[in-house]
C-alpha cells in the first residue's frame, strides 16, 4: 500500500528533473560566458593593430617618444585584458621604381621583433613609388576560468594603412 502512493506522489519531481538539467545549464553559461571574453579580447587586439596604424599614417615623420606614446595607446585600448600578452609592430613599406619592396623601419613593442623584410603585400596595394604603413598585433589570450578554453588562444591582426598627409612616414632620431 506505501509503495503505490509513493509511486503516484509527484511532489519532488521538479527537483529531480532540476538536479538533471542544471549542470548542463551551468556549464552552457560559464562555456558562453568564456567565449564571450575571448571574442572581445579578439576584437581588442583587431582594434589595436587598426589604431596604432591609423596614428602613425596621421603623422608625417615619426620618432622613439611618439611611438612608445602610440604603443601605449595600444595598451590602454587592450585594457581591461592583461597586457602582458599584448605585442604590437609597426612598419613602413616603400615600393621604388623597379617595384621592389623595401622595409624603410619597423619599431615593435612586446615579443614581435622588427620587420626587415617583407616578401609580398596584397597585390594593388602600393604603386610604384608608394608607401603604407603596416601596422600588426598580437595577442595571448588566456582564459580566467580556462573550462571552456583550457589553451590560450592567439589572435594576430594585421592591417595596411597609406600616409594621410605625406607620400611617406619617415622616422626621426630625434
Amino acid at each position: 500500500m506505501h509503495l503505490k502512493t509513493l509511486i503516484k506522489d509527484r511532489r519532488g519531481a521538479a527537483a529531480v528533473e532540476f538536479a538533471f538539467v542544471a549542470p548542463v545549464m551551468i556549464l552552457m553559461y560559464y562555456g558562453l560566458a568564456e567565449l564571450t571574453q575571448g571574442m572581445m579580447a579578439d576584437r581588442r587586439a583587431s582594434h589595436v593593430a587598426s589604431a596604432i596604424g591609423d596614428l602613425v599614417a596621421q603623422d608625417t615623420m615619426i620618432n622613439t617618444s611618439e611611438m612608445n606614446d602610440i604603443f601605449n595607446v595600444g595598451k590602454a585600448i587592450i585594457a581591461p585584458f592583461p597586457t602582458n600578452g599584448l605585442s604590437m609592430r609597426v612598419t613602413s613599406i616603400r615600393k621604388d621604381s623597379s617595384g621592389a619592396i623595401q622595409v624603410m623601419w619597423s619599431k615593435s613593442s612586446g615579443s614581435m621583433g622588427v620587420l626587415t623584410t617583407v616578401a609580398s603585400v596584397p597585390a594593388g596595394l602600393i604603386a610604384n613609388n608608394e608607401s603604407v604603413i603596416l601596422a600588426e598585433s598580437s595577442y595571448v589570450y588566456n582564459s580566467a576560468t580556462k573550462q571552456a578554453l583550457p589553451n590560450a588562444l592567439t589572435f594576430t591582426q594585421k592591417y595596411y594603412l597609406k600616409p594621410r598627409k605625406t607620400a611617406q612616414v619617415t622616422w626621426s632620431t630625434s
